[in-house]
């Protein structure tokens, strides 16, 4: 199938994520913890931008620094997605990255669910949403979610979605200086794997706390530095394993005003709430 020009030509947002909450609700014989969580998406996040590569390549036009470049999850999820359907092409990615590595904000599974979404698409593939969320859950959890594209419930590992509603807010994102490992924060004998599970259909925003923060904290003191300047404001959270903070306001003059007041310390960054992932349409 062939694709116009200028949608090589464009560029493909991939949006950060917040937790509303997220709840360790049990843990699987295989070492998976069982989750309950409420994903939204923001109005920041980052860009990328795909070329041919006529030889069928795939690689990234910039090496993400601290990252191997066979661990980088938008080669990754390109390889995948050629394999899937067999085909031959090649791809140059270019990532504008402005999402902090190891923040908690799904930088790296937003990378790699806009690949996925962006290549089937240039690469006339032709498969399903959830082909490419199947697809997308061998590079991580949270990478379905993106492909999924509107706010929901996960349960499971985080796979399974109900859509929710959740009333327009915007946020001060802060992001504190450290980079937590996601495993580190799930094998701590301390982190609580019981909470009661709750359906669905009962959940409101608002309800339910982060499982992973007392660990996250605990280990990494400007964690909980972020966490108490911001609930000194508005209700705070951090967001998946951390290490990035959220308050929620109902106005974006409120959430800038609290921007304006971080101390030189701390950096942060206002976004919107969005129900729709900016690909959602481009993907069905």
């Amino acid at each position: 199938m062939a694709v116009e020009l200028n949608a090589w030509q464009r560029d493909w947002p991939a949006p950060a994520k917040v937790n509303l909450f997220l709840h360790v609700v049990g843990r699987r014989a295989d070492g998976y913890h069982l989750l309950q969580t409420a994903f939204r998406f923001l109005d920041f996040g980052d860009a990328l931008r795909f070329s041919p590569h006529a030889d069928g390549a795939i690689v990234a036009a910039h090496a993400l620094p601290g990252v191997d470049p066979e661990a980088d999850l938008t080669v990754r999820a390109a390889w995948l997605l050629r394999a899937a359907v067999g085909g031959t092409q090649g791809a140059t990615i270019a990532l504008d990255k402005r999402i902090p590595l190891g923040g908690g904000l799904g930088g790296g599974s937003s990378d790699a669910a806009t690949t996925l979404m962006a290549l089937n698409r240039l690469w006339g593939c032709g498969l399903a949403s959830s082909e490419l969320q199947t697809l997308g859950l061998q590079l991580g959890a949270d990478v379905p979610i993106f492909i999924h594209g509107r706010s929901a419930f996960a349960e499971g590992v985080g796979e399974r979605f109900t859509n929710v509603e959740i009333p327009p807010a915007w946020y001060l994102v802060t992001m504190p200086d450290v980079a937590v490992p996601t495993a580190e924060i799930f094998r701590a004998a301390d982190l609580r794997r019981d909470t009661p599970a709750m359906r669905a259909a009962d959940w409101r925003p608002g309800i339910g706390g982060n499982d992973l923060e007392p660990v996250a904290c605990r280990l990494y003191p400007q964690v909980a530095e972020h966490l108490a300047w911001l609930r000194r404001r508005a209700p705070a959270r951090m967001s998946g394993s951390g290490a990035c903070c959220f308050a929620e306001f109902a106005g974006e003059a409120a959430a800038r005003a609290a921007l304006a007041a971080l101390p030189g310390n701390m950096r942060g960054v206002v976004a919107r709430g969005l129900d729709i992932h900016p690909l959602c349409a481009a993907a069905h």
